[in-house]
């Protein structure tokens, strides 16, 4: 098996791919293509922003940087499973799963476009623009993962998936937008949290390490990023 073939696919015929999903079409080698592919694009990814510190910390962020993504996925999909199928929705776990791994795929394929970028300015500075590195890289994923979370609320829109979901009523079809509508901001702050938990990534000047003890969360490190870069 190509492990490539389906991020190939939602390159060059992304409607009839999806479609595929739709009509429930191998869904289980989509899956695992999906999964593998995603994998090796955001490890790569991973691996540029960690060397910016170490080869350690390259490995590393080589590792952590798909499971970030892949286990926000996971822990995010049962609430949007559940919820859509109380309120009537008849897609089933594996479709929902082939969605996810689609608009995480995407991200990943996005990040590796911004991958020349992102190196380009990891041979260009130097340890003293650690804030100014980290930065720029929030910047690179949360634009990509803006435009995976697009793709995502275009192809879980309610009515568009079986002929039953569309003779759904009004009540039904404006709670199932809700539901979608705050599942994606609930999975946003998830994966911006364990973000923070699985921290560093980059790896900020000093001495190698896993895992940083410190609590906190992703918003006051972004700040205290940006008053770092301002001189504050």
């Amino acid at each position: 098996m190509n492990i490539f073939e389906s991020t190939q696919r939602l390159l060059s015929d992304r409607p009839a791919f999806i479609a595929e999903i739709r009509d429930r079409k191998q869904l289980n080698q989509k899956i695992a293509s999906l999964l593998l592919s995603s994998f090796v694009f955001f490890a790569i990814y991973g691996l540029i922003i960690g060397s910016f510190h170490s080869v350690q910390q390259a490995i590393s962020s080589a590792i952590k940087l798909p499971a970030l993504y892949l286990l926000t996925l996971m822990i995010c999909m049962p609430t949007l499973y559940i919820f859509n199928g109380l309120f009537g929705s008849k897609r089933g776990l594996s479709q929902h799963f082939t969605y996810l791994l689609s608009a995480a795929s995407i991200i990943a394929i996005l990040l590796c476009g911004f991958a020349p970028v992102t190196f380009f300015f990891l041979t260009s500075v130097t340890e003293a623009d650690y804030s100014f590195f980290l930065l720029l890289n929030v910047a690179i994923l949360a634009l990509t993962g803006l435009f995976g979370v697009l793709f995502l609320y275009q192809v879980m829109q309610p009515g568009t998936e079986t002929s039953a979901e569309d003779t759904m009523d009004e009540k039904t079809l404006k709670a199932r937008k809700l539901i979608l509508r705050s599942w994606l901001v609930l999975y946003g702050f998830v994966g911006s949290q364990l973000g923070w938990t699985l921290r560093p990534f980059f790896g900020s000047p000093g001495e190698f390490v896993m895992f940083r003890s410190d609590g906190g969360n992703f918003i006051t490190g972004v700040m205290m990023a940006l008053e770092r870069l301002g001189g504050g």
